[in-house]
């Protein structure tokens, strides 16, 4: 029972959540934590930052891992995995043509417009979402976020050496 509760909701997930992973934490945070509670807030802080460490993408890595932990099963994190996947998968095949044919139109322009803002809150959604009472912000987290950001937007730093800095001082500040 515990595979066909974890494919359906990762297969919702995957179906209504638009803009990838990091789109997707707060949907998967309030299915996983808060409706089945298969997992603590915490164990879901730890699984969002390993999802983000490991290679591929964030919201599929989750799936794996919350699979795992929800069923101490590789079969669970493969039943989540393709769960997520498989909508995507199937609307892909089914727009593929129609896209191609239409992808210039105002109107499908106009559509992928409308959606950046909103991914883009979603992404922000998932920030407020991770900054609860067990990892509350502080304000060398806040000022390293605003030099990150500004190096990258001001100066075009590339990521790779923002990310390194933001390690160094990471250690730095909280050893």
């Amino acid at each position: 029972m515990i595979f066909l509760k974890l494919f359906c909701t990762f297969f919702k997930i995957g179906l209504f959540n638009f803009g990838g992973g990091y789109a997707m934490i707060s949907f998967i945070q309030n299915e996983i934590v808060y409706k089945h509670a298969w997992l603590t807030t915490s164990q879901f802080t730890d699984i969002v930052a390993l999802s983000q460490v490991t290679p591929g993408p964030v919201g599929i890595n989750m799936a794996t891992y919350v699979g795992y932990e929800a069923t101490s099963s590789v079969w669970g994190a493969v039943t989540a995995t393709i769960a997520v996947c498989l909508p995507s998968f199937i609307l892909m095949i089914l727009i593929s043509k129609w896209f191609l044919k239409y992808r210039h139109a105002k109107a499908v322009e106009d559509v992928f417009k409308g959606l950046r803002p909103a991914v883009i809150g979603l992404i922000a959604a998932a920030a407020l979402v991770l900054c609860n009472a067990e990892n509350i912000v502080d304000y060398k987290s806040v000022l390293m976020l605003a030099g990150a950001f500004l190096a990258v937007w001001k100066y075009r730093v590339g990521p790779i050496p923002v990310l390194i800095a933001s390690g160094v001082l990471g250690l730095v500040l909280y050893s």
